[in-house]
């Protein structure tokens, strides 16, 4: 999925004098609260944190209650979309006029009636809402189904996506694999037909002399014209 990265960052917590005997509590509490949070010093909502050995040394900052600021190596996964990025997530609700997904299980996203492509049908069937594709019968999104959209944009304050299921590339993330299988199956099995009839053997006739300098197509239609001569001879 788009819209995630690594990072690895040099990073400077700070820490007050009375936590000095638990510098590592200390470190990974103040990382704790930057998880599922915008960062613009790192571009991006902060899902996880590897920290690396904090440093020996740490340096006292004044005033009324001096600071420890420790510094430190850490690995940070970011995610931040924007807009053309292909994400996926899973749908909890939808109506006819709008889908709503849930992102790595802590960000919204919504795709509303006009950015869901037309083929898309709004039915009820055994009591649930259903979209059903109207080229594919299999191809359907309900509650409960990962599907792939793409971004239009997202809002950093609240973590909010809107998405869009224009594009034929968006859907049901299973009817997508499955069809794409099936398709790349289809091509190797046509490739492989090509290359069968390009191998195949051309017919000869030990009466005709063939020059190697022609092509061997050509060789091919003057044995053609020998044999209807032959016959003709007849």
């Amino acid at each position: 999925m788009e819209g995630l990265k690594v990072a690895d960052t040099d990073l400077v917590v700070y820490v007050h004098p009375s936590k000095a005997k638990r510098i590592k509590d200390a470190i990974l509490r103040e990382l704790g609260s930057m998880l599922f949070k915008f960062n613009e010093t790192f571009d991006g909502v902060v899902l996880a944190y590897e920290p690396r050995e904090p440093s020996n040394l740490a340096k006292i900052l004044p005033g009324i209650h001096p600071y420890l600021g420790v510094k430190l190596k850490a690995k940070l996964l970011l995610f931040h979309p924007k807009p053309n990025m292909l994400i996926e997530g899973e749908v909890v609700k939808l109506s006819q006029q709008s889908i709503h997904v849930v992102v790595l299980g802590f960000s919204s996203a919504v795709i509303t009636e006009e950015d869901i492509r037309e083929e898309f049908k709004y039915k009820i069937k055994h009591g649930k809402e259903v979209f059903v594709s109207s080229f594919h019968k299999r191809h359907r999104i309900e509650v409960g189904t990962i599907v792939r959209f793409l971004v239009k944009s997202f809002d950093e304050e609240i973590l909010h996506i809107s998405g869009t299921l224009v594009p034929a590339h968006t859907g049901c993330v299973r009817w997508l694999e499955r069809n794409s299988e099936e398709r790349s199956n289809f091509d190797s099995g046509v490739k492989k037909r090509m290359a069968t009839e390009e191998t195949r053997d051309i017919p000869y006739d030990e009466n005709v002399m063939v020059d190697e300098s022609v092509p061997l197509y050509a060789a091919n239609n003057r044995t053609k014209k020998s044999k209807r001569r032959k016959n003709g001879d007849e």
